[in-house]
């Protein structure tokens, strides 16, 4: 990729600029899903950009144009591979060499990363378990990388045992219970399904007013919000969803930053001994 700013009609640059509209601090790139495809470099495995006919290094692209923007860049990675066979039934030391190894390719190629998200792992649904595959094994990893990257796991959403940050994937129906201080995220769609669908061209996504008032029932409990921003296969948004997040800029009043904890703020509790991360 060029070193020089691309133009703003730019496969990342459009999205950067969309997500700048709606007032975002953080956003995280799918940077492969449970179907397996990297939209990296990977030298694990044979099913990423390397070996597709447009060889663009897509997280490299991502990472340069949101950083432009001001926006903390982090990652999303599945750790479910469908392509590689790795889920409720199978999680081998072969297949675990694949995760770790794409997990280091991330965390140590593209500078600092504020934060992992990861996804298909102890999930009721699909994904190798706690017990197949230890999430002190991959905490461990990603903090001996990047000692201050945020470790997340999308659905642990009862504490701090298993992710740095609690995470509600509310499109899936998870919702917040009792008294709640942080740190969490809240995960929303504007679209009907995660992802681009042919219908997303004519069908309104939901209004900005809903995310707004849901922004403002989550942030005094200390939780973030999170958005989907989904290209279709060209690589654009469709020009409602960007209309709707700017829609949300102009209606959305984002909280201060923390200048302490709050009390019944949690905290995790440090990793068990003998748990440290093993070389790739």
């Amino acid at each position: 990729m060029s070193s020089s700013r691309p133009t703003k009609g730019d496969t990342y640059v459009a999205p950067a600029l969309a997500a700048k509209s709606a007032g975002c601090r953080f956003a995280a790139l799918t940077t492969k899903h449970h179907e397996g495809f990297a939209l990296w470099p990977s030298a694990y495995g044979t099913h990423s950009v390397k070996y597709a006919t447009g060889k663009r290094d897509v997280v490299a692209g991502y990472l340069e144009a949101f950083r432009e923007e001001g926006i903390a860049a982090g990652l999303y990675f599945s750790i479910m591979d469908l392509t590689a066979g790795i889920g409720k039934g199978s999680c081998t030391q072969e297949q675990k060499k694949l995760v770790r190894g794409q997990i280091t390719e991330l965390l140590s190629n593209y500078g600092e990363i504020p934060f992992l998200i990861v996804d298909g792992w102890n999930a009721p649904w699909g994904g190798p378990s706690y017990e197949m595959l230890p999430f002190e094994e991959l905490d461990g990893l990603v903090k001996s990388l990047q000692p201050d990257c945020l470790f997340m796991n999308i659905g642990c959403d009862t504490g701090l045992s298993g992710t740095d940050v609690v995470f509600y994937e509310n499109a899936a129906g998870q919702e917040v219970e009792g008294d709640f201080h942080g740190p969490g995220v809240s995960c929303n769609k504007l679209t009907k399904t995660w992802f681009w669908r042919k219908e997303d061209r004519e069908t309104p996504p939901s209004p900005a007013a809903w995310a707004v008032s849901k922004m403002g029932q989550y942030f005094p409990m200390n939780i973030n919000f999170m958005l989907n921003l989904s290209p279709n296969p060209s690589g654009r948004l469709e020009e409602n969803l960007v209309q709707e997040f700017a829609r949300i800029g102009k209606l959305v009043s984002l909280p201060e930053p923390l200048a302490k904890l709050p009390e019944g703020w949690l905290i995790r509790e440090p990793r068990r001994p003998g748990h440290e991360a093993d070389g790739i």
